[in-house]
């Protein structure tokens, strides 16, 4: 998918054609779908953009776009598995060092048990592009997708505050099902965002919440790094999440995710 992008406009009229010519088809019934982008450069993450999910915080709105990111590896399929990581605990398995006085051994790695959910709108950059004005930034946009940026929050919370492994195990970044064009969406900031778990509502919002729309976000990450065809943009989380419930509510092996934005579709995967 990164080479066909890179190609730019001649790549999608040919796209177009071989579409309208009606062959190429293949029973849905016999075609597993992967990720629309499987191996992009660059997974470019913003937390705290939904007006709601800052209130469910109780934390100011951010004056800036706080930026993060997921390694490409994570990136699963829009009906793959989310796979809860074993026990990662290393104590028993390296030999104990001599330590000087005064300095501590490091605490043994421990299995993430805390799992959340984010179901999130992923901009598909489709033209490379650095120092990208905000008016000119849409066209930067080749389409969107949906993600959910599962999260492990015991690793983001405590275990160190690891706010990058938090969000990167393998299979933490399901994307799909499809790219939907920027021009066949009519209005990417007025859709609504949902996710459900065992078919149970937890996040209902609109895009119209979010804080930083698109054309700020490409802009202002522009200014840090060149964005190049297939780079993945998640643009954020509406309230509902897990940690935030009262109780705390974690997703646990058997359960089943499902995150739907409206014209984009829907990824649906289980906790393995």
């Amino acid at each position: 998918m990164r080479e066909f992008l890179e190609i730019g406009p001649r790549g999608l009229a040919l796209a177009r054609r071989a579409l309208e010519s009606g062959q190429h088809r293949v029973p849905r019934a016999t075609a597993r779908l992967l990720a629309p982008v499987g191996d992009p450069e660059k997974v470019i993450c913003v937390g705290l953009n939904y007006h709601d999910h800052c209130q469910e915080q109780a934390v100011k709105v951010p004056k800036e776009p706080i930026i993060f990111s997921k390694f490409p590896s994570a990136i699963t399929g829009p009906f793959d598995d989310i796979v809860h990581p074993q026990d990662t605990s290393v104590g028993s398995l390296v030999p104990t060092p001599t330590v000087p006085h005064g300095m501590a051994l490091p605490a043994p790695l421990l299995s993430p048990q805390e799992l959340d959910w984010e179901v999130e709108l992923a901009a598909v950059i489709g033209k490379r592009g650095r120092h990208i004005e905000e008016a000119a930034a849409l066209e930067h946009v080749l389409g969107f997708t949906v993600a959910n940026d599962v999260s492990a929050r015991d690793w983001q919370k405590r275990n160190g505050r690891q706010w990058l492994l938090s969000k990167t195990f393998d299979t933490f970044c399901p994307l799909g099902p499809a790219i939907v064009t920027r021009e066949a969406v009519a209005d990417v900031h007025n859709l609504w965002i949902r996710c459900s778990v065992n078919g149970h509502r937890m996040q209902d919002s609109n895009t119209s919440h979010l804080i930083f729309r698109v054309p700020a976000l490409v802009a202002w990450v522009s200014r840090f790094v060149t964005l190049v065809p297939g780079d993945i943009l998640l643009t954020g989380t509406p309230a509902g999440v897990g940690v935030f419930r009262k109780p705390p509510v974690f997703l646990k092996r058997g359960d089943e995710v499902q995150c739907e934005i409206e014209e984009l579709g829907t990824i649906c995967n289980r906790v393995v």
